[in-house]
């Protein structure tokens, strides 16, 4: 029978660990009456305290007679967006969940991008860095991503990207029926001179893309698909699920039309990876948008 971490309450809200050493997330999940959820979002948002000092971070090793404080706040004051989420923050690297509609980055005379807005909340909080992209995702695509906070550690994740990363998944609202259950895609992709996305079963010049699928769910119009990436190509999963003759509801450019939610129907649900400089696993995940589940309920 495996040993219970053992705390005494001294209120509703604070804690004092009485034996036995554990990461910060594993005592709370342990010892916290809370569901996981929000004792995962309460870190996130800068809401718990070991020792009178704010923590963040998952595996944070706590030791016997550490004090820990629970806010009853549910938002993090200091990040105030309409268009993004911090989902997790160290001194190495922010994870966010960004909305539709906006740039990773500055392009053109576009001034909403992610790294902008995390700029400007660092300058507010007095952090002495900047937004490093890591990695992008589409103007229209919502979901998932990591941004450096310094250059060494956005070299890290660029050279290492692929041993780093080791669980990338999206969720789409196809059109049509998708027939099979599961499945994976696999072929060559390239930009024509109007720099639109095409495959090839044959090397073409361009680069291997290989996409896994998963149905999820599906009606007599639309499917849900979980896409999970083995190599990260530009436009790949709106190029392969045009390929399956069943494109991303909403896509304007690879798309046939179909718009039951007037957006992009792709979303970054999952990711997970080795910290760059922790090495420690972390593991985020967010719901899969409503709007996208009640296509679905509708029976």
């Amino acid at each position: 029978m495996r040993k219970q971490n053992l705390y005494q309450q001294k209120d509703k809200y604070d804690y004092m660990v009485v034996q036995n050493e554990a990461p910060l997330l594993e005592w709370l999940l342990e010892n916290v009456k809370q569901s996981k959820s929000k004792i995962k979002a309460t870190l996130q948002n800068r809401g718990i305290k070991v020792n009178k000092r704010m923590v963040t971070q998952y595996d944070f090793a706590l030791k016997p007679g550490d004090k820990i404080a629970i806010s009853t706040s549910k938002k993090n004051d200091k990040f105030q967006s309409r268009h993004l989420k911090l989902v997790y923050e160290d001194r190495y690297i922010v994870v966010v969940e960004k909305n539709p509609g906006i740039l990773s980055m500055a392009a053109g005379h576009s001034s909403l991008n992610v790294k902008t807005i995390l700029d400007d909340y660092f300058k507010k909080t007095r952090q002495k860095c900047n937004a490093h992209v890591v990695h992008r995702l589409d103007r229209d695509t919502s979901g998932l991503m990591i941004y450096a906070k310094d250059m060494q550690t956005e070299q890290i994740l660029e050279r290492n990207w692929h041993n780093i990363v080791y669980d990338r998944r999206y969720v789409a609202v196809l059109s049509g029926q998708l027939e099979e259950e599961q499945g994976t895609i696999a072929n060559w992709l390239k930009d024509n001179k109007a720099y639109v996305t095409y495959s090839s079963p044959v090397d073409n010049g361009g680069k291997y893309a290989v996409t896994h699928f998963c149905l999820l769910d599906r009606n007599d119009t639309h499917s849900l698909v979980e896409f999970k990436l083995e190599t990260g190509r530009k436009n790949q999963i709106r190029v392969h699920s045009a390929d399956m003759s069943h494109p991303v509801c909403g896509d304007i450019k690879y798309g046939n039309g179909d718009d039951p939610l007037h957006r992009l129907c792709l979303h970054a649900y999952v990711l997970c990876f080795y910290h760059p400089i922790t090495h420690q696993p972390m593991e985020f995940d967010t719901p899969i948008p409503m709007n996208f589940r009640k296509l679905f309920s509708k029976r």
